[in-house]
């Protein structure tokens, strides 16, 4: 009986899941990886795709603000290539080593009693690369990545090409104009999209709304707000709309969020009043 009114006076925890973001989230910006991938990715269009080079910057730049991915973009607009070989040319051929153990994250990671899950739109090597790089091995009980929401993509049918005028066509035409046109679909299922979202929270049993996002993206950000999830935006101090907590790093986890702490000595108390009550009911 005792046990009973103890447990009922236990309030609920405000979280029980922590979803983090990889790239420049569990390591920062300065790391230069995001620079890398980046030029990987343009490289990639003119030398695998055949788009001309004076229009791959910008074309880059705006398929990643429309798709999400400049990648899922150009499927987009029709472009055929093999989703392995994309990963592989842009991720495969980055510097990892230039990534070091941060023992201080894996402290802060295993020291919390929630459960940990990885939402990357990376593909699933370069994930388990980072992770290890980082020292990070057995923090997360799942690694949502690229392939994980997208496990059957490389069987859809490729669209016509576009051409580049076409496209920055419409993107002008559709910036410019009260008309609403519709931009061709991607098959790719990836953030910032609230269906990404909702395809994990199914996956893994999540509740959004007892749990924390870590992401570098704003707009990624902005999504997990407005699907419930409490956002704690990395890389930066200032805050903005639908940011919860802002962290210049991720080990600033300890100092904005003490209450993840609390609630593990909140828990501990509670084993040992549990302990406490079995040894009074079995004297």
């Amino acid at each position: 009986m005792a046990y009973e009114e103890n447990s009922q006076q236990m309030s609920e925890p405000r979280y029980d899941c922590l979803l983090f973001d990889i790239d420049d989230t569990l390591y920062p910006f300065s790391s230069g990886l995001s620079a890398l991938v980046t030029n990987n990715i343009q490289e990639y269009m003119i030398h695998k795709l055949g788009i001309e080079e004076d229009k791959v910057q910008e074309l880059c730049l705006e398929l990643y603000k429309i798709y999400g991915t400049t990648m899922a973009g150009l499927k987009a607009v029709g472009y055929d290539f093999d989703y392995d070989d994309f990963h592989g040319f842009v991720h495969g051929r980055l510097p990892y080593t230039t990534l070091k153990p941060d023992p201080i994250l894996r402290n802060i990671i295993l020291s919390l009693p929630f459960r940990k899950v990885v939402f990357t739109n990376a593909d699933k090597a370069h994930a388990a690369k980072i992770i290890a790089r980082l020292g990070l091995d057995g923090c997360f009980e799942r690694i949502i990545s690229f392939e994980t929401l997208n496990p059957n993509i490389n069987t859809e049918s490729p669209a016509a090409v576009m051409e580049s005028r076409e496209i920055f066509d419409i993107i002008s035409y559709t910036a410019n104009s009260d008309t609403s046109i519709k931009l061709p679909k991607t098959p790719v299922i990836c953030k910032p999209f609230e269906g990404a979202f909702e395809h994990v929270f199914k996956m893994t049993n999540i509740n959004p709304h007892k749990t924390l996002f870590f992401d570098d993206s704003i707009r990624n950000i902005q999504t997990g707000k407005r699907v419930g999830l409490h956002t704690v935006w990395v890389g930066t101090s200032h805050k903005d709309e639908g940011v919860d907590i802002a962290l210049e790093h991720i080990h600033n986890i300890r100092e904005a969020l003490p209450e993840l702490w609390e609630a593990v000595d909140d828990k501990t108390e509670e084993i040992r009043s549990k302990q406490k009550v079995a040894i009074e009911i079995i004297a």
